[in-house]
């Protein structure tokens, strides 16, 4: 097996797929290291008890909390990470986002970078993950040198009465955007896509634009690229100097093996990337790599996110009701001067949740009575970053995430427009009388949104990554993940993770010519 490379990224989703992509191109020898393997294509795939009940795709491994109870992350090891999983929804950041805020619960510092700085890379990440919206309607869009390349997504039916219902409440609902590969619906004898079981399944028509079937496969069409998966990384190995990473040993197939490379980027998930540094302290860097600061793994962020259903007698027959969003409230809502959240439309819940959260309400209701006049909301307030919030190791090398929930005015006000969004429906419709209202906060174990613990800045006192997302204590060493932010945001991290390995690819690319 070939050992010498010019460049290791560790992990291929959105981070590490996409600088695959980016560098892919230059010819120089990559090697993409990734713990876990293909998902593969089967029946099961959109099976909702085998994905969500029985947790098929998800890890075993397990996790401690701030007191060392045990739990199992709700998280994915798999080529293309969670973008496998996600619901593909690929929200920019505002220009807000990128500066100094104030919240209920503190402050959200400023980022390094511009909004202005990343735009043309959201555009491009757009354009790559075949990102379907429209322009204009959402009060809080920031500044965009395109339009979306491609036309947003239909609403079924009964999502556009809800559409236009919010609207003629005053509200400015707009198209969810969504990464999402239509093809020709029907030009050259290709068959039209229709959407159904997608947010939080595998999609084996390839139909979501993950970055296996966007990213991945088109990097691994070069002859200069490698995948290796199921392939455990240990830890990052100095040279003499402590100055470089001169290689990374990892577990294969139950053998310890070492591969050398000029260039080394980590893109593991921001939990696992600390993690990784941390677990490769020597001598020369004793609290772990890149890790002078005493930074690695603090700064921890989740979002503050949760799920309301509404049940009502009102029917919904949409198969695909991921299909809007409402901003009204992001930077600031008639009751509040603060930031409050987003909301939007999810993926319908699994049989064994619903049915779990509405037995009480309805105990004689089968899940497709329930599901068929139900609405479900994804609720997002900002997480703030806090430096107790960290993840650290356990003395067994295990993982372990101190986190304290903060900003939860926000969060709780955000559901509170959402309840009363839905009386508002009510007075409308008087089908929408809502009947029942359940739901849940997500806790520790939803990682999907897992950010900041490698923070980037100008100070290498205080931060990880410098601007480019190059460790500040070592020459060769960048991160491309979420582990960067410095703030949270309240949308979806993916498309800036995206936007971010272009730009880190552009700076690599002409750094290695």
């Amino acid at each position: 097996m070939e050992t010498k490379y010019d460049i290791i990224i560790i992990g291929s989703g959105a981070g590490g797929g996409t600088i695959a992509y980016k560098l892919a191109i230059t010819g120089k020898k990559i090697l993409i290291l990734e713990r876990g393997d293909f998902i593969p294509k089967e029946k099961e795939n959109w099976d909702a008890v085998e994905v969500f009940s029985k947790g098929r795709y998800r890890t075993t491994e397990v996790w401690y909390d701030k007191d060392d109870k045990p739990f199992n992350p709700f998280t994915h090891y798999a080529v293309g990470g969670n973008t496998k999983m996600y619901g593909a929804a690929l929200f920019r950041l505002r220009e807000s986002d990128f500066k100094e805020i104030k919240h209920f619960g503190g402050v959200s510092p400023e980022w390094p970078i511009t909004y202005n700085e990343l735009e043309p890379y959201y555009t491009q990440a757009e354009k790559l993950y075949s990102v379907h919206g429209k322009r204009g309607i959402d009060p809080t869009e920031p500044k965009t040198s395109s339009e979306y390349f491609f036309p947003p997504l239909k609403h079924e039916e009964s999502m556009q009465e809800l559409y236009d219902n919010i609207t003629a409440l005053g509200y400015k609902p707009f198209p969810l955007p969504i990464g999402v590969r239509l093809g020709d619906n029907g030009k050259e004898g290709s068959s039209p896509v229709v959407l159904s079981n997608f947010d939080g399944f595998p999609d084996p028509t390839e139909a979501k634009a993950d970055a296996q079937v966007v990213a991945l496969k088109q990097a691994m069409k070069l002859p200069n690229v490698t995948l290796l998966t199921n392939c455990h990384v240990d830890k990052l190995l100095t040279d003499r100097s402590g100055m470089r990473v001169a290689s990374v040993q990892v577990t294969y197939s139950g053998e310890k093996l070492q591969f050398d490379a000029t260039t080394f980027i980590l893109s593991a998930g921001a939990v696992n990337s600390a993690a990784i540094l941390l677990r490769s302290a020597n001598h020369q860097h004793p609290k772990g790599l890149a890790n002078s600061s005493d930074q690695v793994g603090r700064n921890y962020m989740l979002h503050q996110n949760g799920c309301v259903i509404s049940i009502s007698k009102k029917k919904n027959t949409a198969q695909f009701q991921k299909s809007f969003s409402i901003a009204d409230f992001y930077n600031n809502a008639p009751d509040s001067k603060y930031p409050v959240g987003a909301i939007q439309l999810m993926g319908k819940n699994d049989p064994d949740t619903l049915m779990g959260l509405a037995k009480d309400h309805f105990p004689d209701k089968s899940f497709e009575e329930l599901s068929t006049h139900s609405i479900d909301w994804w609720i997002t307030a900002e997480d703030l970053p806090d430096p107790e919030n960290r993840v650290t190791l356990k003395t067994d090398g295990s993982i372990k995430t101190i986190y304290n929930v903060n900003n939860r005015e926000a969060y709780d006000r955000i559901k509170g427009k959402v309840h009363n969004i839905l009386d508002q429906l009510g007075e409308l419709d008087p089908l929408m009388k809502t009947t029942a209202r359940v739901g849940y906060d997500l806790g520790i174990k939803g990682v999907s949104h897992q950010m900041g613990t490698l923070k980037f800045g100008r100070d290498p006192k205080t931060s990880v990554l410098d601007v480019n997302c190059k460790t500040h204590d070592l020459d060769n060493l960048y991160a491309v993940d979420a582990s960067f932010f410095v703030s949270s945001g309240a949308f979806n991290p993916s498309l800036t993770i995206m936007a971010n390995a272009l730009r880190v690819g552009d700076y690599l690319i002409k750094k290695l010519r």
